[in-house]
């Protein structure tokens, strides 16, 4: 170790420790590799306990060097993000925000709901956390303002859809609609979202006496309607102060080990939503480290970090994570410590919440359910998530395979996974199973250093549940050890409850406590998810459209077919050319159609 450590370099970069099994430990930064390695490794280093007992168990290390202190704080999110090291602090919480997205950039602007936002030239409103609100508004502009939902290319003309039947769309597929009065609704969509329901108001109350004044008396009564509906939603709408425009204010309570942060997201003056998050083992870290540490897990997500951001204390890299910051939202980005006024009072309300959530012993339940499952398997420390694997096929037939994410004490939707087995032939159980988890983890070990923004975002769960015996969980443990992931792994069979463990020669019967019911909850979810995705595959199978037998006719094809002619029958009728003649296809692949469908079932 020590002959390694005189060759690190005194430049900036990343390192890693790794424990005698090659598990990841720990992931860091450092301005100079060299300085910050040795004082892990001298007698004489002052560590407190948490890294002292991280230490104990460091058998390697390895390093990275980066152009600057700024590409090594990226690589170091990036990769606790991936291998969410056990002595770093984590987020145990990787879910996407939801923003509405308003298509400016669209020649017939539209609004939806994403979970990614992209430099793309559209608007983003939001987060919505909880998105109880988001929706609520996406259902009064939907009812309010006739502007499309659709994703189509409006490039040709087509019949209006039912969305325009009820009067909810003004339909410019249609080609009827005028370019000009379409965008000004866009703009007050715009206005709405934005928190600027005066301006707003103002606009539409022009409008309705203009329209009264030319006798258009029901197009005025609308907008009447319209600004009612809008004083009525102002009311509701949770006011902080309009001139705080944009900001993020966060909170931060500690007791013992544990703390809470707790983040108030304002946009335009009006609170929108809010999020809590609790960390563990923190007794050591100062303010300043933990707030940085949280600052960075936080916005690595797919989340607009607003131009300020309020705290109570100042983070440590506080400049860096700023620069940072501005390159995720394209413009600056300040980090403040305010000590006065409405901004003062905005981070004091953060704190508040955050020290009644650690008063009421948030994550108490979730802590004692996997320190329920540690003690039952003989783990050496409670697993923070757990994963669960399960086959469904008949007789080999649509076989898939499902995968389940558990943490904190509720299913991960957003991290299930289901596959198509279709390289493996036959009623094969356990080539399925290797095949199931080979397949899921490929891409969470994939180099190093590589570029990391191909890394997938699902990591490998502190446990593994194979939904069977003996011979599921041997399948499973083979697949892991080809990548080289080490992880506990044990297989729960039914009929009776039992579970299979590595170097166990007799199975545990499961028993009527909270750990047994937890293992038996997230069995039962996996089974339900594959079967329900290997019946869905069998009823598609039955209904199959003839088209989907074509070679060359894809589902763009299909769709574009069957938007241009209504239905399959008209498809069969119609003449070579005038299939051949729709944008994407020509005289062969037209033939093929004709010839295919014109065949007798």
């Amino acid at each position: 170790m020590q002959e390694k450590l005189a060759n690190v370099p005194g430049r900036p970069g990343v390192y890693l420790f790794r424990d005698e099994k090659q598990r990841i430990l720990y992931v860091g930064k450092a301005k100079d590799l060299r300085n910050r390695l040795r004082s892990y490794f001298q007698k004489s280093a002052a560590l407190d306990e948490r890294k002292s007992a991280m230490m104990r168990g460091v058998r390697d290390f390895e390093y990275t060097v980066t152009a600057n202190e700024l590409e090594a704080f990226v690589l170091e999110a990036n990769l606790i993000k991936q291998f969410r090291p056990r002595y770093n602090i984590l987020l145990r919480d990787d879910k996407s925000y939801p923003y509405l997205k308003l298509t400016v950039n669209e020649t017939w602007p539209r609004l939806e709901v994403v979970r990614k936002v992209r430099k793309d030239g559209a608007r983003y409103f939001g987060p919505y956390v909880p998105s109880g609100a988001m929706w609520e508004i996406l259902s009064f502009i939907r009812n309010n303002f006739t502007i499309r939902t659709c994703g189509y290319s409006l490039e040709k003309r087509m019949r209006p859809c039912i969305q325009h039947q009820i009067k909810r769309c003004s339909a410019p597929c249609s080609g009827a609609v005028d370019r000009a009065e379409y965008l000004q609704a866009v703009e007050e969509v715009k206005l709405l979202l934005e928190g600027r329901n005066k301006g707003l108001l103002s606009v539409l109350e022009k409008k309705m006496k203009r329209l009264s004044a030319e006798m258009q008396y029901e197009e005025a009564a609308r907008e009447r309607d319209r600004i009612r509906a809008i004083r009525q939603i102002s009311e509701t709408q949770k006011a902080v102060s309009p001139q705080l425009g944009d900001v993020d204010a966060v909170g931060v309570a500690r007791a013992g080990d544990r703390a809470v942060f707790k983040i108030l997201f304002v946009r335009n003056g009006f609170m929108i939503g809010s999020r809590h998050f609790i960390v563990a083992e923190v007794s050591a870290e100062t303010d300043g480290a933990l707030l940085g540490s949280f600052l960075g897990r936080f916005y690595e997500k797919e989340v607009i970090p607003p131009p300020e951001i309020l705290c109570a204390a100042a983070p440590e890299d506080g400049r860096l994570i700023e620069s940072w910051l501005a390159d995720r939202r394209g413009s600056s980005v300040k980090i403040s410590v305010p000590v006065r006024g409405i901004k003062k009072k905005l981070v004091m309300m953060a704190e508040e919440n955050a020290r009644l959530l650690l008063q009421a012993g948030a994550g108490s339940v979730r802590a004692a359910a996997a320190e329920g499952l540690a003690a039952l398997l003989g783990l050496e420390r409670p697993p923070a998530d757990v994963g669960a694997f399960d086959i469904s096929n008949i007789a080999g037939k649509e076989p898939v395979g499902g995968f389940v994410f558990w943490a904190d004490g509720s299913f991960r939707k957003d991290k299930y996974r289901h596959i198509r087995m279709d390289a493996v032939k036959g009623p094969d159980d356990y080539a399925m199973m290797k095949e199931m988890v080979r397949r899921t983890f490929q891409k969470s070990v994939a180099p190093l250093f590589s570029d990391v923004s191909r890394l997938s975002p699902l990591t490998v769960p502190d446990l593994l549940i194979i939904d069977g015996g003996k011979g599921q969980l041997g399948a499973a443990m083979e697949a892991l050890e080809e990548l080289g992931i080490v992880t506990d792994v044990i297989a729960v069979a039914k009929d009776p409850d039992r579970v299979f463990s590595p170097g166990r020669e007799d199975p545990l019967a499961l028993r009527d406590d909270a750990a047994s019911l937890l293992l038996r909850r997230i069995r039962d979810e996996v089974h339900r998810f594959s079967v329900r995705y290997h019946k869905k595959l069998r009823a598609e199978r039955t209904l199959e459209s003839p088209l989907e037998k074509i070679p060359g006719v894809a589902r763009k094809r299909r769709f574009a077919l069957l938007k241009h002619f209504g239905s399959l029958e008209a498809i069969r009728n119609a003449p070579v050319e005038e299939i051949a003649a729709l944008k994407g296809f020509h005289k062969k692949i037209a033939e093929k159609i004709h010839e295919s469908l014109s065949k007798k079932d």
